[in-house]
């Protein structure tokens, strides 16, 4: 009896650490030498982020992208809020684009499309950040 106990307790210590990490779910933060412009329409999409309306935010992202193209951070937004509303394909076009942009930034570089598996993620899934099926969290 305590063989298979210990054998269960080890069993669920190696499933545990052998789980794939935790997709990160959060938003990039604004960098300080951002124009007037896109840091109010960053400040938009994060509010509206936070409170969940995917949409507003995106379009808010989209305004402060557009305001300031070089912008790593509002791509990276705008694209974790296209994911969350299911349109993976368009999200992923922007964690491209953040990814070109902010080279060195270990946060846009293990966004969904760009973690381990590469660029070949299953498009089946509505969104990035839906496991896949199977996995566990």
């Amino acid at each position: 009896m305590r063989s298979y106990l210990a054998l269960l307790v080890f069993c669920g210590l190696v499933g545990g650490c052998a789980s794939p990490a935790k997709v990160p779910t959060s938003i990039l933060v604004s960098p300080a030498d951002i124009s007037v412009k896109a840091a109010a329409a960053m400040t938009e999409g994060e509010r509206l982020f936070r409170s969940s309306n995917w949409a507003g935010a995106a379009q808010a992202y989209q305004a402060a992208a557009t305001q300031q193209p070089s912008l790593a951070e509002a791509h990276y937004n705008w694209a974790v809020s296209l994911d969350r509303m299911g349109n993976k394909a368009e999200a992923k076009k922007h964690y491209l684009e953040a990814a070109n942009l902010a080279p060195g930034n270990k946060v846009i570089w293990d966004s969904p499309p760009l973690r381990e598996t590469g660029l070949n993620h299953n498009l089946r899934q509505k969104s990035y950040l839906d496991p896949t099926p199977g996995q566990r969290f």
